[in-house]
């Protein structure tokens, strides 16, 4: 039987407080403890959004101390992984022992799940380092152009050197967007996903991304979301708790 809606004791520890979120800063583990209910939900997605943008690379969420009233709340951490899919090099990576006794969880498709946390660090530590570079930018006009230069470095590292141009446009108008619209200091980060490349710039503005409309071809920004959405296969906006991160994938030139 699944852990579900009575609390239950383990050791001196009992299920009965509310449900928390416990990140490691030494390593990629992130405990989820406690009794999950439908309003802690968005609580939980919060905080493992806001660690994976923080953090590049796959997050271990030790869910060995988590009791849930409510079973199709454990569907938040499939959220979660579709949320983050077009991130560069972000993604989740469960510990439940809860499937070893009642096997898979439909609630939890998409999201590979362990058995243990030894298991998942095992897993973790077998998968190739993610190859990603990340900037952190001041809000100002040149901050475009440095950002170019971080995604034109990636792609000759990561021999996609076809990607430079494309790369190089969107990024431009994702960090123009903040410069123009947040006003706040901003991380860019881009990494492979085989030939093609996943770009997000995380801003700390709640403010939604500004679609400005179309400008002049001959200028260099100020034509917004518009070109990235005519360039990338998928794009999205994702809130944040104190601002939001703008994605986008783009494919590999045909």
């Amino acid at each position: 039987m699944r852990r579900t809606e009575r609390p239950a004791t383990v050791g001196q520890e009992t299920a009965s407080g509310p449900c928390r979120v416990e990140a490691d800063e030494s390593s990629a583990v992130v405990r989820v403890l406690g009794l999950l209910e439908p309003a802690g939900v968005p609580a939980v997605r919060d905080a493992l959004l806001t660690r994976l943008s923080e953090r590049p690379g796959p997050v271990v969420v030790d869910l060995t101390h988590l009791w849930v009233a409510d079973p199709a709340t454990r569907s938040v951490f499939a959220d979660v992984q579709r949320e983050v899919a077009g991130w560069p090099a972000a993604g989740l990576l469960l510990c439940d022992p809860a499937v070893a006794g009642d096997g898979p969880d439909p609630a939890l498709a998409g999201v590979p799940v362990l058995p243990s946390l030894d298991a998942a660090l095992a897993a973790l530590a077998r998968s190739p380092m993610a190859a990603v570079l990340s900037a952190d930018f001041a809000p100002v006009v040149d901050a475009a152009r440095q950002a170019r230069g971080l995604v034109a470095e990636g792609c000759r590292r990561w021999g996609v050197p076809a990607l430079v141009e494309v790369g190089g446009i969107a990024v431009t108008e994702l960090v123009n967007n903040v410069v123009a619209h947040a006003g706040t200091p901003m991380t860019v980060r881009i990494a492979p996903a085989g030939e093609a490349l996943h770009l997000s710039v995380r801003d700390h503005s709640p403010r939604p991304p500004a679609f400005v409309g179309p400008a002049a071809t001959t200028s260099i920004g100020g034509r917004g979301l518009l070109l990235v959405d005519a360039l990338a296969d998928s794009w999205g906006s994702t809130p944040l708790p104190d601002g939001k991160l703008v994605w986008c994938v783009l494919p590999a030139a045909p």
